[in-house]
């Protein structure tokens, strides 16, 4: 391509401070170096990890930056060294590394890497060093992404390269949003045929559990939320019960264990709460109850040891156990109907709308809004 070796002058969704709008600034983005690929960002969908850095994190380190890792695009060019990426290769990018060469990417228990940004820069959640420029300083890359832009640059040890016909204004939610709450349930709590879950929280993650624990053939799904308005999208991914824990005046713990005989087999929390992550504990059966915490937060929780004395499993999961190296297999898996993805869009924007987009999913209005990032 003719940009190919040059800077990039292009758009981009700049957050200079948090809890204030983002603006849409020009910036300049350098050409890959060695090992890294530059991405034409085509679309990015909206995750509430970015509220959460933009609004709740309780370190300003990460500022300015360029929010958004839930996109898609396609190869502009790559730097020397890189031989699995070629310009106009379908690529999604990822919050996550495989370098293929540390003791955790060589083991099949975990998507961990060592060269992964939250192993070290976890108060700036990203890396510092960047490709992004914007009025004479850089510009972190929100997750070592920033989808928020036109182009990015990205090593190649963190992009995954997709089929040549898959739609990707809809394989960019596999970014994080689905494969988390999908492969939580399928990977790290591995839910078995038969089996009770319950899912806490029914945004996108938490539907995407409810879609894993139905693919995993689970006997009763319960689907629980404050917001009923929920509970019938939560049915189209395969919830078949559904409990609003404000309904009841007893910990949900144990009205869950009244109609379980005990508890369930898994539990899920999808929400990101302290208080949550526990009541998700307790509602397990004792002996064999596992309880897998997806949503994120920076704050500290507890739980009473019986809980775990008494047989039951607490677990944590980054981006559903998934590889980079899965991530191809998931977009195939889209395209030939295993799992759903249209049904997760309630909204479609574009890149100047983004504060609009931010309004939506900071009122509980969306479950994932699709932005149109280049023209």
């Amino acid at each position: 391509m003719a940009t190919a070796g040059k800077v990039i002058k292009c758009r981009a969704a700049v957050a200079w401070e948090p809890n204030a709008p983002l603006v849409i600034e020009e910036i300049e983005v350098a050409p890959p170096q060695e090992g890294e690929i530059r991405i034409k960002i085509m679309v990015s969908s909206l995750c509430h990890t970015e509220l959460f850095h933009l609004f709740e994190a309780k370190d300003k380190k990460g500022f300015p930056t360029i929010l958004g890792h839930e996109g898609a695009g396609v190869v502009e060019s790559v730097g020397p060294g890189v031989t699995d990426f070629k310009p106009g290769d379908k690529v999604i990018p990822l919050p996550i590394s495989q370098c293929g060469e540390c003791r955790f990417c060589k083991c099949s228990k975990t998507n961990q890497c060592d060269r992964n940004w939250i192993n070290k820069y976890i108060d700036f959640m990203s890396y510092p060093t960047t490709r992004f420029t914007c009025r004479g300083q850089p510009i972190l890359q929100f997750t070592g992404t920033g989808t928020f832009s036109e182009y990015i640059v990205m090593n190649q040890i963190s992009v995954a390269k997709i089929h040549e016909d898959a739609p990707l204004d809809l394989v960019c939610l596999l970014a994080c949003g689905v494969a988390t709450g999908y492969g939580a349930a399928v990977n790290t709590a591995g839910v078995t045929p038969g089996s009770v879950c319950a899912v806490f929280g029914l945004g996108a993650v938490g539907l995407a559990a409810v879609m894993g624990c139905k693919n995993a053939r689970a006997s009763r799904i319960f689907a629980v939320d404050i917001n009923e308005q929920k509970f019938e999208k939560a049915k189209v991914f395969g919830a078949t019960d559904f409990l609003n824990p404000k309904a009841y005046n007893k910990p949900i713990s144990e009205v869950l264990a009244e109609m379980t005989n005990g508890g369930v087999d898994f539990s899920l929390e999808c929400v990101g709460n302290t208080e949550v992550m526990r009541s998700a504990l307790e509602s397990c059966v004792k002996g064999w109850g596992m309880s897998v915490l997806v949503g994120y937060t920076d704050a500290d929780f507890s739980a009473r040891p019986i809980q775990l004395i008494s047989g039951k499993t607490w677990k944590g999961t980054l981006l559903g156990g998934f590889k980079v190296k899965d991530l191809p297999q998931l977009v195939e898996d889209y395209m030939s109907g295993k799992i759903k993805l249209e049904e997760f869009i309630t909204h479609k924007m574009n890149l100047e709308e983004i504060n609009d987009a931010v309004h939506l999913m900071k009122t509980g209005k969306c479950i994932r809004c699709v932005l149109n990032i280049s023209k």
